[in-house]
């Protein structure tokens, strides 16, 4: 435990960012998982899902909660893997 007023403080900080942060991830990693189903279920709405998805993660980047660069990994990864899905599935 810090003795430092400052330090302190700092860590009351961090943890509300973290806690604001993990609730951001957690609904990114939610519209990925829906987009993913939905591309295996065939359904009509997955190009929907697929942008709310990557919505959902330039949001978090804008916020700060990932670096951009890590955003368009996710989306690069996402929008590959459900293009294989729906390749395999024609």
């Amino acid at each position: 435990m810090a003795n430092i007023k400052s330090q302190i403080k700092r860590n009351r900080q961090n943890e509300k960012r973290r806690l604001r942060n993990k609730s951001v991830r957690a609904e990114m990693r939610t519209r990925a998982k829906n987009a993913v189903v939905a591309a295996e279920n065939g359904d009509e709405d997955g190009a929907e899902f697929l942008r709310l998805a990557v919505k959902r993660i330039d949001k978090a980047a804008a916020q700060g909660v990932i670096h951009k660069n890590t955003a368009a990994n996710h989306k690069s990864r996402l929008v590959r893997r459900i293009a294989a899905i729906e390749a395999t599935a024609e």
